[in-house]
């Protein structure tokens, strides 16, 4: 297993960069968010108390979830880091409602090599072996059911992986649209066919701007419209699941992204017609360079730390919204809460002895339980709308059944 050497030129070790990273609060998944309860964020943290896998909550929705990784090759980008004859490389994963998947494996939380790489820079490397499965079996065939599926597109958040989101994406595609994540090169952990992992490159001369997000958000639309018309867009041209080929409706197509994700899926949306709804999950909307135009399509924003009253960014960014508008916010939650994190550090704590208030510094005070549903709920409800016409009620206003969930105006 070779690594990519994605190195920052100044020495500043990752582990490091992911505790600055924490410290000025960009958050990131899993382990790394879990420093602070130990006064280091250098300082390995104890072994796990017992040895136990780390689980997610199973989807809601009536299908069972498919997967496949794509290698995808932007050849209209030359990539000055990997050097000459290089181009811009992706990978990135499609989930979808599929059939028979009985006898298809389980897809892991993140790849293997990944996953090592991303726990050892956090210190947490006795966790590799508690990793969580996913709802996704790894090829199994598409369901079919006479129509084409929705595609939504996810935009991962700064230093972070494209499976830090698993829980809303295998919601969304047990629901019956086609999910597709990507891995934004030289600011992720991910792993390649050829068996190179990349880890982050903390150097601004890399492409991670919002900007490059964007960028790469609509090459990943270019291919899903090579599926839709029965191409496989695959740089090695691998086996895809049966079906995939020609299910896709490129004409109904959305994105959403947390934090640095949330701000390029604002950025690629209005550049890029082809995306009918965007959402942000708290992203702090500091792009550069800034955004120019109004935006009139729909937009909702799940704020936590970057709201519009105390960032003049996400303020700027709201009034720029001409279309359907919709901004909501849950009670006590941290910048990590719309995302995997509400699932697996509570489990992490109790293996780690963590106290009640060590776990709310890393994900706040919103009930984790609550937090869940709610990040399975609310996009879903928002791309049913926009995508599907599904016109249901949760989006009107205050639900009882999210008590923690406040329309702000």
């Amino acid at each position: 297993m070779a690594a990519t050497p994605f190195i920052s030129r100044k020495g500043m070790t990752r582990r490091r960069m992911l505790g600055a990273a924490l410290a000025a609060g960009t958050g990131v998944p899993l382990a790394a968010g879990a420093a602070p309860a130990w006064a280091d964020p250098g300082t390995p943290a104890p072994a796990p108390t017992a040895p136990t896998r780390l689980t997610l909550p199973v989807p809601t929705g009536p299908h069972p979830v498919g997967t496949v990784q794509l290698h995808l090759v932007d050849r209209s980008r030359p990539d000055d880091i990997a050097g000459p004859g290089h181009f811009r490389e992706l990978m990135a994963t499609v989930w979808y409602p599929a059939r028979d998947v009985e006898r298809y494996p389980v897809a892991p939380w993140m790849p293997d090599g990944a996953l090592q790489a991303f726990l050892a820079d956090a210190g947490f490397s006795d966790l590799v072996p508690l990793a969580p499965l996913t709802a996704g079996h790894v090829g199994a065939p598409v369901r079919r059911s006479g129509r084409r599926l929705p595609v939504i597109v996810f935009s991962h958040g700064a230093h972070s992986h494209q499976g830090d989101h698993t829980i809303m994406v295998q919601e969304l595609a047990s629901h019956g649209y086609a999910a597709v994540t990507v891995a934004h090169q030289y600011d992720t952990y991910t792993e390649l066919p050829d068996g190179r992992v990349a880890v982050p490159l903390y150097d601004r001369e890399a492409p991670t701007l919002p900007g490059d997000f964007a960028a790469d958000v609509r090459f990943v639309l270019d291919s899903v419209e090579q599926l839709a018309a029965g191409c496989n867009p695959d740089a090695d041209q691998r086996e895809l699941p049966a079906g995939l080929l020609g299910s896709l409706d490129p004409r109904r197509m959305g994105a959403f992204g947390w934090s640095k994700g949330g701000t390029a899926t604002a950025c690629a949306m209005l550049a890029d017609e082809r995306i009918r709804a965007g959402l942000s999950l708290d992203g702090p909307m500091r792009m550069n360079p800034p955004l120019a135009g109004d935006l009139v399509r729909p937009f909702m924003m799940m704020s936590a730390v970057f709201t519009r009253a105390t960032d003049p960014a996400v303020a700027a960014f709201w009034s720029q919204l001409r279309g359907r508008r919709l901004n909501i916010q849950a009670q006590g939650a941290a910048h990590v809460s719309y995302g995997d994190n509400e699932a697996l550090f509570p489990q992490v704590a109790k293996l780690f002895g963590w106290s009640a208030q060590q776990l709310q510094d890393v994900i706040g005070t919103l009930d984790p339980d609550q937090a869940v549903k709610i990040q399975q709920a609310y996009p879903l409800a928002f791309f049913d709308e926009h995508l599907r016409h599904r016109q249901g009620h949760l989006l009107d206003g205050p639900s009882p059944a999210f008590p923690a969930v406040t329309f702000l105006p």
